[in-house]
């Protein structure tokens, strides 16, 4: 049995009465100063949030190869990703990155977490099928709440999953990114930019329509918060791709 599969079962029956990934309600509390009242997310449920991921599992990898994979392949080069070591990604999506972070740690291990249990079992499918030699796991967690012990991680990589995620949630979340991660781990991290006024409104409007897919952009608020949670920010980069703008971030415990 791996590390995560016996951590997962110790620890099935907390997440069982455990809160959801994302709060149940966002802006009901006064808006925090970084984040304007305009870029709070009216209501986001989280299981409505797992079923959109759930049933577009499937085409998802159509989204990451015209708009992400340059963002994945920044965040890859500048994570500092050796083989041998221990990493983690949150919000493995459909395995795009997770399997870039498979193929340069072959002989080390790399866990996956998912809110969508079809994502992380295409992920896990997809890495065990292309690396089978590699020790590679991925299941659906909370990772508000991660089933690892303190300083478990060399490195930890997270892309798109703070625009879903309220403020309290994304600080719960780099809470246990840096909790995670051993002392000088590195963090990368990509989020949605936000340096193109059009594609901003577009995207606003997306998020609109459908809050639990889209969510919002946060890329202004983030620096702040990854500094909050005790990270040292070290290098950015801006990076677009088909009209898509990314902002990746590597922080250090």
């Amino acid at each position: 049995m791996s590390d995560l599969q016996y951590s997962l079962l110790v620890k099935r029956r907390e997440q069982r009465s455990s809160l959801s990934l994302f709060s149940g309600v966002y802006g009901g509390d006064a808006p925090p100063a970084i984040l304007h009242r305009r870029d709070e997310m009216p209501r986001t449920i989280a299981e409505r949030t797992r079923r959109i991921y759930d049933s577009v599992a499937s085409i998802y990898p159509v989204s990451t190869f015209f708009f992400h994979s340059r963002a994945h392949a920044c965040a890859l080069r500048n994570a500092g990703i050796r083989n041998g070591m221990r990493v983690l990604e949150i919000a493995t999506g459909s395995g795009e990155m997770f399997r870039r972070l498979v193929k340069a740690n072959p002989d080390g291990k790399t866990f996956g977490l998912d809110l969508s249990p079809n994502m992380a079992a295409r992920t896990q499918r997809r890495a065990r099928t292309e690396f089978p030699a590699a020790p590679s796991h991925c299941g659906a967690v909370d990772v508000r709440s991660m089933p690892f012990k303190n300083a478990s991680f060399d490195a930890v990589v997270c892309c798109y999953l703070f625009e879903l995620l309220s403020r309290d949630d994304i600080r719960l979340t780099l809470r246990e990114i840096r909790r995670v991660l051993r002392a000088d781990g590195k963090f990368a991290l990509v989020v949605i930019g936000q340096n193109a006024p059009f594609f901003n409104r577009l995207y606003g409007v997306c998020g609109r329509l459908v809050p639990a897919f889209w969510g919002r952009q946060v890329e202004r608020a983030v620096p702040e918060l990854v500094q909050e949670a005790g990270l040292r920010i070290l290098t950015t980069h801006s990076v677009r791709q088909t009209g898509y703008p990314s902002r990746v971030l590597v922080a250090r415990r």
